[in-house]
């Protein structure tokens, strides 16, 4: 049940009929994993905790960095230095002391270590290297978990929603073989408007509660594209390719059922 004070809370995104009493409950009991505390991670963290979700275990093991401070708002001057995840942790705590938050030290990779994967409703890819989203994304796959992307480029930005009841996966959208060099350029390496992963981040959380409440519609095999140059948005679909079964296959080989 909703307490009194969850109540008042909430009240204004309870007063919306697609979410009501029985959407904020399932925000409360739902356990998210975001991957990544950066400048896509931050607005992600931000709007969950915002919003309610009951648990939000986060992934990341940077420093917060100078650099970082013109878009990663979850920062700031004094925190120089320090874990990003602990930074994050106790700032989401201040946003919304209702809800629970876990820092996970683990690393994604392709060691076998993801069985934690399976312990959550949604797994959120706020990562900005194309190796560890493959990962991401064959973990999501072997567990049966949606994932939430987002990646930015420039002035661009990319929101989609993979593996969403046995949907399209990241490789069917960008397919990837073993022989492949990741080229796709980091952000840090090109540069962005620094309020693009903020934007980019709140579409990636509002896809997070879609999937949650069952409200509106899940980009499950589409592509939605910001250009904040040009103030553009278009969504595109791409076409399932059927790689599921193979990847199931390979992550056999890693991951104990």
């Amino acid at each position: 049940m909703l307490t009194n004070r969850e109540l008042r809370r909430y009240s204004r995104q309870i007063m919306i009929p697609e979410i009501g009493m029985d959407g904020q409950l399932k925000l409360k009991n739902a356990n998210i994993l975001v991957i990544g505390a950066g400048g896509l991670g931050c607005p992600v963290l931000q709007y969950l905790a915002a919003a309610g979700v009951g648990k939000i275990s986060i992934i990341d093991f940077d420093l917060v960095d100078e650099t970082n401070l013109a878009r990663q708002t979850l920062y700031g001057s004094n925190d120089l230095g320090k874990l990003k995840s602990i930074i994050a942790k106790n700032r989401l705590e201040n946003i919304n002391p209702l809800c629970e938050y876990t820092i996970l030290n683990r690393r994604v990779d392709n060691s076998g270590n993801l069985g934690f994967f399976r312990n959550y409703d949604v797994i959120v890819d706020a990562t900005d290297n194309s190796e560890t989203r493959y990962t991401i994304n064959d973990a999501c796959v072997f567990y049966r978990k949606p994932m939430v992307h987002g990646s930015i480029y420039k002035y661009e930005g990319i929101i989609s929603v993979f593996n969403y009841n046995n949907g399209p996966s990241y490789r069917d959208f960008n397919s990837s073989t073993p022989s492949d060099t990741f080229k796709n350029p980091a952000p840090s390496a090109v540069g962005f408007f620094g309020v693009l992963p903020g934007i980019t981040g709140m579409y990636m959380a509002n896809g997070v509660i879609k999937i949650i409440t069952g409200a509106g519609e899940v980009l499950s095999g589409k592509i939605f594209l910001i250009n904040i140059f040009n103030n553009t948005f278009n969504t595109f679909s791409f076409e399932d390719e059927n790689v599921n079964q193979e990847v199931m296959e390979s992550m056999e080989t890693l991951i104990p059922v």
